[in-house]
């Protein structure tokens, strides 16, 4: 499948003139645990940069007067609170759990109570950390089939048992096998794919220029917002995230030797309204 500026056109519509905050959806991202604070703060930003309607935070407590001078647009609580994070859960459209999580016991609680809460008609998100929790444990039953999972080669390895230098095609495929059968899978490297079924989609963009921390949590809230707002196709949804999170970087890199995943959030909204308007 190709993924382009075509297929962005596709997914990415005009918001209609009836609607209003809760019509682009909610949104709770778990993660900031100490001293990993940054990697929420950037899902977050480019979360609600994608358009999401509204977005809630659980960080570390220690974390959230720093998320909220970046990001006054955001709401905010202690993830310990696991009352409050259960509730949460129950509440969004989407859920993405991952980005600096940790994996000490504050990071497992928070992963339990989020596996615990969630339900079928919600999105279910797992990045970073806690796609190494996952693949500690093990899961015999799903909450959701909606279901998205972004690791980098490392992590896949773990996840799936298969080393780096046999991460083919279809051996990945078989693997997805042992997962919910709607999962869709963002397998990053340096030519990164997504995977549904027999559906698979290869970047044509993007560089060494992103090879620098933070450009995974920026995805993750990229694809974490467009999931709230467009929710016909869950692959092409995904897709084009990450294809406009490496379109953009790549536009960048034109001036810039690095790109910073912060950059990449502040250009969200111009490249969105441009292809609403194709």
């Amino acid at each position: 499948m190709i993924i382009d500026e075509n297929l962005a056109a596709k997914i990415i519509q005009p918001r209609p003139l009836n609607s209003h905050k809760g019509t682009f959806g909610k949104v709770l991202l778990v993660g900031g645990n100490y001293p990993y604070g940054g990697a929420i703060i950037m899902a977050a930003l480019a979360c609600v940069n994608s358009g999401a309607g509204l977005v809630t935070v659980a960080t570390h407590r220690d974390n959230i007067t720093a998320l909220h001078s970046h990001l006054p647009e955001a709401m905010a609580f202690d993830m310990a609170e696991e009352k409050r994070l259960a509730n949460q859960v129950a509440a969004v459209d989407v859920i993405l759990i991952g980005p600096g999580l940790s994996e000490d016991d504050l990071a497992q609680r928070s992963f339990d109570i989020v596996f615990g809460n969630v339900s079928p008609h919600q999105t279910l998100i797992i990045d970073g950390s806690a796609l190494n929790l996952l693949a500690r444990q093990g899961v015999l039953k799903w909450p959701t089939e909606k279901l998205v999972l972004t690791p980098h080669q490392k992590e896949w390895e773990r996840l799936s048992a298969l080393p780096i230098a046999e991460q083919s095609v279809e051996k990945t495929q078989t693997a997805l096998t042992h997962f919910p059968k709607e999962t869709v899978l963002v397998a990053k490297s340096h030519q990164t794919k997504i995977f549904q079924n027999q559906r698979i989609g290869e970047l044509t963009v993007g560089g060494p220029y992103q090879a620098t921390g933070g450009m995974g949590d920026t995805l993750a809230g990229m694809i974490a917002g467009f999931l709230a707002q467009f929710r016909n196709d869950l692959f092409e949804t995904v897709a084009v995230a990450t294809y406009l999170h490496s379109a953009i970087a790549e536009s960048s890199s034109q001036e810039h030797y690095v790109v910073l995943p912060t950059n990449i959030s502040t250009d969200i909204s111009k490249w969105m309204k441009r292809l609403s308007e194709r």
